[in-house]
């Protein structure tokens, strides 16, 4: 019995090199057709906007390529994976690997690795690249793609409660007692009753209220309009409110993310959806482990029994079952049906279970 875990030198690096090779092509292809896909979608608001030109279209482009490397990389490895195996099986160098004692698990092993490496990296590319980029363009698509100014700690679309009013706030910069927010509307109710609306140009934090600029007042009893150059308004709303109103994970690092999550616990918000996107953070790199095992279906059996095709279909079906399911435990972890922890793993444990099975079961 050949009880070690990789096969020879020679056959791992040649596996690893198709896998790897095939992944890489698989995934160039996919992100240039949904960039271009989704530039001819965007292009013309971008351009709409007095100013914008070709420069902003190449910037538009740099903020959604890593988005979209990010998430359709699992993708990539599974098809790679399922290219790799079907190949691998209709030229029967599988046959001969099974002829010389490798087992599945063997053959598997170097595909396992070199993904655990792919996974390491996409969760560093995730913390440094593209958090910044997700944040970058929704608050650039939150401002009609209009400039955006040279800020830190930038959100957009922020809706909040101040008392009975509904507050949205479009754009909000800084940090601590630096922090101020723009194009604010703010909605004034009484008796559960629209009374007024008014429209901010920008506020700043002074003294438990905030300084109002730009001030355009609607008031629906009388349905008149006035305007005040400035006036103190939102009182009780601290600056931490705004930041913590909207965290998204994705716009987030990990530890940015967890710094975020203590806030909120202590300012008594629910943090189920940010701790499921925090655990996520690692599950979801971790996921390229699976696409191998899932895949491996596709790369045993004869090829002259005609179930090739068939069993590459079964090995995509489990890998794109596993997406589904993952996109509804994350689902479900964000309105708080599942515990965050569970929405976040439980997905990659059960098909680590059901890929392994089908391996056991099938050819060990």
């Amino acid at each position: 019995m050949n009880l070690q875990f990789f096969p020879s030198k020679r056959l791992a690096l040649y596996s690893v090199r198709l896998f790897l090779t095939r992944s890489f092509a698989v995934l160039v292809a996919l992100v240039l057709v949904l960039m271009t896909l989704d530039l001819l979608g965007e292009s013309g608001k971008i351009l709409a906007v007095p100013g914008n030109g070709e420069a902003e279209l190449w910037r538009y482009v740099s903020y959604r390529v890593p988005m979209l490397i990010s998430r359709f990389l699992p993708f990539s490895l599974l098809l790679g994976a399922l290219i790799t195996f079907t190949a691998l099986n209709q030229h029967s160098e599988v046959i001969a690997m099974k002829a010389a004692g490798i087992s599945a698990h063997q053959i598997l092993a170097p595909l396992i690795v070199a993904s655990l490496f792919v996974a390491g990296a996409a969760f560093a590319f995730n913390e440094f690249v593209v958090t910044k980029s997700t944040r970058m363009v929704t608050a650039w698509d939150d401002n009609d793609y209009r400039p955006l100014p040279p800020e830190s700690g930038i959100l957009s679309n922020v809706w909040l409660m101040a008392g009975d009013d509904l507050v949205r706030v479009r754009h909000a910069a800084g940090f601590g007692a630096n922090v101020h927010a723009e194009r604010i509307t703010i909605y004034q109710r009484e008796d559960n009753r629209l009374e007024r609306i008014v429209d901010v140009e920008r506020a700043d934090p002074v003294d438990g209220a905030w300084l109002l600029k730009g001030v355009k007042i609607y008031d629906s009893r009388m349905s008149l309009v006035r305007q005040v150059p400035q006036m103190r308004g939102l009182e009780g709303v601290e600056p931490a409110q705004i930041k913590l109103a909207k965290v998204d994970p994705e716009e987030r690092d990990f530890f940015a993310l967890r710094e975020a999550i203590g806030e909120m616990r202590a300012a008594g918000r629910p943090t189920s959806e940010a701790e499921a996107g925090l655990w996520h953070k690692v599950s979801g790199p971790l996921s390229s482990l699976l696409m191998p095992l899932l895949a491996a279906v596709a790369a045993f059996g004869l090829a002259r029994s005609g179930n090739v095709l068939l069993r590459a279909t079964i090995g995509m079906a489990l890998g794109f079952s596993y997406f589904v399911a993952d996109n509804f435990a994350i689902a479900m972890g964000n309105v708080g049906a599942y515990p965050p922890l569970m929405a976040a793993w439980a997905p990659f444990f059960l098909f680590l279970l059901i890929g392994e099975t089908v391996l056991v079961r099938s050819e060990e």
